[in-house]
């Protein structure tokens, strides 16, 4: 289940819990779902609770109790924790599911690639200033792009913003290029010394760029060859790609991780973390020889066509091209 799933699930909870009369609320137009905050627990949590409190005259925990049993009763959902004043604690459950990753491929066919683009930070204005020196300015227009992601109001060059100064680049990255250049100052964490050397353009799996840009082609060619094959994508159960199905639902929490705590590095590593587990699936894509393709190779291709999608979303929000052909 998706974050953007759990939210409309959250809501359907709150309009039962009206229609059946233990709540008398107007109903909210979205519900917010986000990662648990320190003393929380389970996958996601929500403060709809004390969002409702007052207009219902109750207090957060009460109302919290009255959805709680509703969101046990939802498919895909786990367990439902009440913490602190009221907040909603939900443990997902299983994604690895033949019908949760049918249903996690659907939501990610279906916002392309601003799949894992939120509001956790609806309402939250940003103000952030490089340090002079161009990792900095590098760092400073991704975390731009990946707060904008999460709902953040972000203005950039502002005298008044937060300074960000990562380790200082030893050397100019730019001569490696710039999509080289830029992931040669994401991919490491903030506080680590980057490397700016030839090693960012072998064009071989030692290369974490490589094997990000070469996934996402590769899953674009087979969608050209399924094409030519006669048959295109179609979400189903899959027997393989657990651990794909697995980082693909995980890919909205990272997003919002890598917003809250200011480090694109923790996006670069996702990215990485997709390459590596989609690569296996794909040999298994397409009928071989005289083989008909069927609901097995369809439900493949989606995978991964759902894997390419992330890819070349991730990639655009660190200001990488995602080549459809290497």
């Amino acid at each position: 289940m998706t974050p953007v799933e759990l939210s409309r699930t959250v809501l359907h909870a709150v309009r039962r819990a009206v229609d059946e009369g233990e709540l008398r609320v107007a109903l909210p137009e979205k519900v917010l779902v986000a990662p648990p905050r320190p003393g929380g627990c389970g996958d996601y949590a929500t403060n709809v609770a004390l969002q409702l409190a007052r207009p219902a005259g109750q207090p957060p925990q009460r109302v919290a109790e009255i959805l709680r049993p509703r969101l046990l009763r939802a498919p895909g959902i786990g367990d439902v924790v009440v913490t602190g004043p009221g907040f909603l604690n939900i443990s997902l459950a299983d994604a690895e599911g033949a019908e949760g990753a049918a249903g996690l491929v659907r939501e990610i066919l279906r916002c392309g690639s601003r799949y894992g683009h939120g509001d956790a930070l609806s309402g939250r204005t940003v103000r952030l200033r490089a340090a002079s020196e161009v990792r900095a300015v590098v760092h400073v227009e991704a975390l731009g792009r990946i707060l904008r992601s999460q709902g953040a109001v972000v203005h950039l060059d502002d005298d008044h913003g937060t300074v960000v100064r990562p380790v200082p680049a030893p050397a100019d990255p730019f001569r490696l290029g710039p999509d080289a250049a830029r992931w040669a100052l994401l991919h490491p964490a903030p506080h680590d010394r980057p490397r700016i050397g030839d090693e960012h353009l072998v064009q071989r799996e030692g290369n974490p760029l490589f094997r990000v840009r070469y996934a996402h082609a590769r899953t674009r060619a087979l969608l050209r060859n399924a094409a030519d094959l006669g048959f295109g994508p179609e979400p189903g159960p899959v027997a393989e790609g657990r651990a794909l199905v697995q980082v693909l639902a995980d890919h909205p929490r990272v997003l919002v991780a890598a917003a809250t705590h200011r480090a694109p590095d923790r996006l670069a590593r996702q990215l990485v973390a997709v390459a590596d587990a989609v690569l296996p699936l794909l040999p298994a894509v397409l009928p071989l020889g005289d083989e008909k393709p069927s609901a097995a190779h369809r439900a493949r291709l989606a995978l991964a066509d759902a894997a390419g999608t992330v890819l070349a979303g991730g990639l655009s929000l660190l200001g990488i091209d995602a080549p459809d052909h290497l």
